[in-house]
């Protein structure tokens, strides 16, 4: 079966196409679940990481949020519930750009007019504070455009992104919840061995990573890592032959790691081999 990853902007009804797609899929929406998972990661209340997801992060609080980590950890759940399946929707994390190869995930964006949005959001607040409706959404939107913009490298409002983009300025949620059941019908979007074995090895890719940015040891090195069918190679340049060894125990300790190829270079063997090839 498909999976949904949304991106939906405040205002725009996207949280309720977002159930009702789940209703019909009789499967669940995603997105405080990784909320709670990522702030125990983080070793961050809740509320701090919801605050700086929608921008609304005093001084403080972007002091001190590992931006890496947050993104590391995010693909790490993100591809977790891939691979473990029960989820129909995930709302927002970059899902939709985190995800963007794997061919059974559909891509959908859904938004408003601007002016749609703050009467919507006038409305549901019960409040006539135009302004203040006004701030709270381009503090969302532009929270959302940072993040994108330096983990993806891209413009989120952009519709080159999404396979599909729905306006509820005249679109109902249940006639967008309709297109979407039309997307997931069609062969290209259906999940198939191919497609689940690069949701493994990316789920996998992403479980190292994260396990690298736990551990004390090898939490400041900067290492690619690939997996195949769980056989697993790391690549990089660390400072000390001590920090190889360590990541090569982390990574090899990660549940799913069958074989582990090190290919990490300290800095001085580095040098050594540059030297004698020169």
């Amino acid at each position: 079966m498909p999976l949904i990853a949304m991106t939906r902007e405040m205002g725009s009804l996207g949280k309720d196409v977002a159930a009702g797609i789940a209703r019909q899929m009789n499967r669940q929406v995603v997105y405080h679940e990784i909320i709670d998972q990522l702030a125990d990661k983080m070793r961050l209340r809740k509320s701090h990481v919801v605050r700086f997801l929608d921008g609304r992060a005093g001084f403080w609080e972007r002091m001190t949020t590992d931006q890496t980590s947050l993104s590391i950890f995010t693909a790490d759940e993100t591809f977790r519930i891939l691979r473990n399946g029960g989820a129909g929707v995930i709302r927002g994390w970059g899902a939709a750009h985190l995800l963007r190869d794997i061919p059974h995930v559909i891509r959908v964006r859904v938004c408003a007019p601007h002016e749609t949005k703050v009467e919507r959001m006038m409305e549901r607040l019960d409040t006539d504070k135009r302004e203040a409706v006004e701030n709270e959404i381009e503090m969302s939107e532009e929270a959302h455009s940072a993040i994108t913009r330096r983990h993806f490298g891209i413009n989120w409002r952009e519709a080159e992104h999404y396979d599909l983009v729905l306006c509820t300025e005249r679109l109902s949620v249940d006639e967008c919840v309709d297109e979407v059941q039309c997307a997931m019908k069609q062969k290209r979007f259906q999940e198939t061995s191919e497609s689940m074995r690069m949701v493994e090895n990316l789920a996998l890719q992403w479980s190292v990573r994260a396990a690298l940015r736990c551990s004390a040891r090898t939490t400041s090195l900067n290492v690619a890592v690939e997996c195949n069918n769980g056989r697993t190679i790391l690549r990089g340049i660390v400072d000390t032959r001590e920090q190889a060894v360590a990541a090569g125990e982390v990574a090899s300790n990660v549940t799913g790691v069958k074989s582990l190829f090190n290919d990490l270079q300290s800095v001085s063997t580095a040098a050594s081999r540059y030297l004698r090839e020169a």
